[in-house]
């Protein structure tokens, strides 16, 4: 439809036209004008849908003026856009009919982008009130991320002033301004201001360019997208810890408060050994571990990295062993593809070192009757819940064993959802202890019937510390959801779009039944290799860019991809047959 505008102005050509009077040729080019006033006036307007409602915008409209007084789910704020299963940012400009839906704070990547954004006000706080200290990214906390100013102990007084100070930025709406640098000036301009770290990571960047954010008089690199301003970071907290500080960020299932759970403590030590860890073997950041690929010392660093995954299992084994005999249950918990089968079989063989003779019971062999299966709030199946175990046979069985009874153990046949008996029997001798696996392992509700004192709980889990560079961390979520791809895809012939839209009701399940009880560990073990993304990039490249335009996981395909092209390639053939890595690239001596 024409506007009222346009109708106006052609009612304005027509007036003083006597057309009756006008001969054929007049009329003709009349015609003519008018088709083209009406083709100018539709050039200029575009048809989108707006989360599912049609909208009539002019070409080269900014994003943020159509969202800026909506909001996302949850009542939360609108960081971003998809166009198209693509995400821009707010600072977009519409060239074209499209379909756009909200990135928000209820969303992964709303998250990140929030995060992303805030972590430059702090860079910048920090720079204006310690201008000769440099501060640098360290790993995630329950609450936010844990940041570390290099050779200076942060203290309450040092977080509240720093609070402030980010405030007034926000207070300043100062916008993120990007600007597109070609590759060789950034790697020029990174040399001259000392920042070998990030001169390191683009050394090898395939594309011609980096894309750098200024914000006030400070520019820097980041690895994703911005919010138009700082006056959109109002929620947010900093609190000092262990020498330096955490920034405590809204949660995508609860957006607009501030989290209030404690630092889960014995996770953090897993930070801290894994720091001890990097700084053994030389590689902290992303560019290190490309010149040790580079440089053909990837066989020393994978041997070394496996030695102190293999002595991190001897010394969990012997704590074990000091405990026994009482410590007859070993319960081994951790969120998905943090690989506890490959564990499970690696404290085995050293429990059996430490004369202790394991046994293995499958959790998933004491389902319910599929027609059983517990629903979630929006109705379906929720085969996560702890309800799917039967607990009554689960404890009464466990119990049995303890005390020195036979039992028989059940098989869960997954075809028809019901469990068989085919006359497995199992007896524990003095010697012997039991290793059960599972997402549920460390809630107590699992064994309620059984005595805390014959419990031995881990927490297992890929925990990443090596960072990009100094202000940009590694994910740890990433490189599990890259190992489950792979995995799926080898073992499962899952595509990777099905394991990518799987993800988010993995990491919602991950949040209500595991990460709640990490603390109640007696040991942790971190799983990461810091070898392994060189290695699962090149199987899961091909699987990402399979993942084309028209298919809903397209955004997230291109952030994976974009994540991984920091990496070099490597050859699998150097990973040891008994690696955790093996149980999701293959080969495992173990399957």
């Amino acid at each position: 439809m024409v506007n009222k505008t346009a109708v106006l102005d052609i009612v304005m050509i027509l007036k003083p036209l006597n057309l009756l009077n006008a001969g054929k040729y007049r009329i003709i080019k009349l015609l003519e004008s008018i088709g083209r006033y009406l083709t100018s006036m539709a050039g200029n307007e575009l048809r989108i849908k707006l989360n599912g409602i049609d909208m009539k915008v002019k070409k080269g409209t900014r994003i943020e003026d159509i969202v800026k007084d909506k909001k996302g789910k949850k009542d939360s704020i609108i960081v971003a856009v998809l166009i198209d299963n693509e995400i821009r940012e707010l600072t977009y400009r519409l060239e074209s009919d499209c379909n756009i839906t909200f990135v928000d704070l209820a969303s992964e990547d709303g998250i990140r982008i929030y995060e992303r954004s805030l972590k430059f006000v702090l860079i910048k706080a920090i720079h204006d009130l310690f201008p000769e200290l440099e501060v640098q990214i360290r790993h995630s906390v329950s609450r936010g991320v844990f940041f570390e100013i290099l050779n200076y102990s942060v203290t309450k007084e040092d977080a509240k002033r720093i609070e402030q100070r980010m405030r007034e930025l926000v207070e300043m709406d100062i916008p993120f301004t990007k600007v597109v640098v070609p590759i060789e000036d950034a790697r020029n301009q990174l040399l001259k201001e000392g920042r070998e770290d990030r001169h390191r990571v683009i050394e090898n960047r395939e594309k011609d360019y980096v894309s750098h954010y200024i914000f006030d008089d400070l520019e820097d690199y980041f690895y994703g997208y911005m919010v138009p301003s700082s006056g959109y970071l109002k929620l947010f907290a900093l609190e000092a810890d262990n020498g330096g500080i955490v920034l405590i960020l809204p949660k995508k299932n609860n957006p607009t408060v501030l989290p209030d759970v404690p630092i889960p403590r014995k996770l953090f030590n897993i930070f801290t050994e894994y720091g001890e860890w990097i700084n053994i073997l030389g590689v902290d950041d992303v560019g290190k571990l490309n010149d040790v690929i580079e440089n053909g010392g990837l066989k020393n660093l994978v041997l070394v990295a496996e030695a102190l995954h293999e002595k991190k299992i001897a010394m969990i084994a012997d704590l074990i062993k000091h405990q026994q005999p009482q410590k007859k249950l070993i319960m081994i918990a951790g969120p998905s593809s943090s690989g506890k089968t490959t564990f499970a079989q690696r404290l085995s063989i050293q429990l059996r070192v430490n004369g202790l003779k394991p046994l293995i019971i499958s959790v998933d062999d004491y389902f319910v009757e599929k027609t059983n299966t517990p629903v979630d709030e929006e109705g379906k199946p929720d085969y996560e819940a702890l309800e799917t175990v039967d607990l009554p046979l689960f404890n009464r069985d466990i119990n049995t064993l303890i005390s020195g009874g036979e039992i028989e153990i059940p098989t869960y046949n997954f075809k028809t959802g019901k469990r068989e008996y085919n006359g497995k029997k199992m007896k524990m001798t003095e010697e012997e202890v039991l290793v059960i696996e599972g997402i549920h392992c460390l809630n107590p509700k699992l064994t309620s019937e059984v005595k805390q004192e014959n419990k031995f709980n881990i927490y297992i889990s890929a925990i990443t510390s090596m960072r990009i560079d100094m202000h940009n961390r590694i994910p740890t979520t990433d490189l599990r959801l890259i190992r489950r791809m792979v995995r799926d895809n080898r073992y499962r012939g899952t595509p990777a779009p099905r394991t990518l839209d799987m993800w988010p009701s993995v990491r919602k399940g991950e949040e209500k039944n595991i990460f709640p009880f990490q603390e109640n560990a007696d040991a942790m073990f971190n799983s990461s290799l810091i070898y392994e993304l060189p290695m699962l990039k090149q199987l899961a490249l091909p699987l990402l860019n399979e993942i084309t335009s028209d298919i809903p996981q397209y955004a997230e395909a291109r952030r994976l991809i974009e994540f991984l092209s920091y990496f070099l390639s490597a050859p699998t053939d150097q990973v040891p047959d008994n690696s955790i890595l093996r149980e999701f690239i293959g080969g495992s001596l173990f399957r």
